[in-house]
Order: C-alpha cells, then sequence, then structure tokens
C-alpha cells in the first residue's frame, strides 16, 4: 500500500505500523526525487501487505522533516517498530532498496 503522508497523519500510518515502513521525503521541484518516487511506488506494488511505504513532502511537512533531521532529498527512511532502523540519502536503484527491504522483513 502507498500512502501520501502528513505530519499529522505520519504517528498512524508510520509509527503505529506493525511492518516495515519505507518513508520516501521528497518535493515536486527535486530532479533526483522524481526518479525514486516511482521506484518506492513500485515496491509498495510488490512488497504489498508486508510493508508499508509512502512519500512525505518535506515542504508542506516541516515537523516530521525537522524530527528526523533531513538535511538532503531525496531520503528514505526505513522505520521499524516506530524506529529508524535504516536510510537511504540519495537516488539509487531500485535494487539497493530491495536489498534493504529484505533485511528488514
Amino acid at each position: 500500500m502507498f500512502e501520501i503522508l502528513t505530519d499529522s497523519n505520519f504517528e498512524e500510518k508510520i509509527i503505529k505500523s506493525d511492518k516495515l515502513a519505507l518513508v520516501d521525503l521528497s518535493a515536486v521541484w527535486c530532479g533526483p526525487c522524481r526518479m525514486v518516487s516511482p521506484i518506492i511506488h513500485e515496491l509498495a506494488a510488490e512488497y504489498e501487505g508486508r510493508i508499508v511505504a509512502g512519500e512525505l513532502n518535506v515542504d508542506d511537512n516541516p515537523a516530521t522533516t525537522a524530527l528526523y533531521k533531513v538535511r538532503n532529498i531525496p531520503t528514505v527512511l526505513f522505520i521499524k517498530g516506530g524506529q529508524v532502523v535504516d536510510k537511504q540519502v540519495g537516488a539509487v536503484p531500485k535494487a539497493s532498496y530491495k536489498a534493504m527491504i529484505e533485511k528488514y522483513i
């Protein structure tokens, strides 16, 4: 499942999830973000029922962005049990994200 995340729904959708969560922190003006977004959508479909994936616009959601000290985008956070277990800063191939998912599910 792919979620549009906001400061107000982040805790409910991600922190309280019993599944591994991938959070793509990005912005509409960010070129590399536009390369990562379709990959996260594909992974959400491939791992349906096993992970939660979503996108958080850093410009519209400053509280969550600040909480996780995101300074560069795209940043993909891997959150399990309410805690960040890993993160990937910058655009990388789909295989890199898959390897990280497999490590934590």
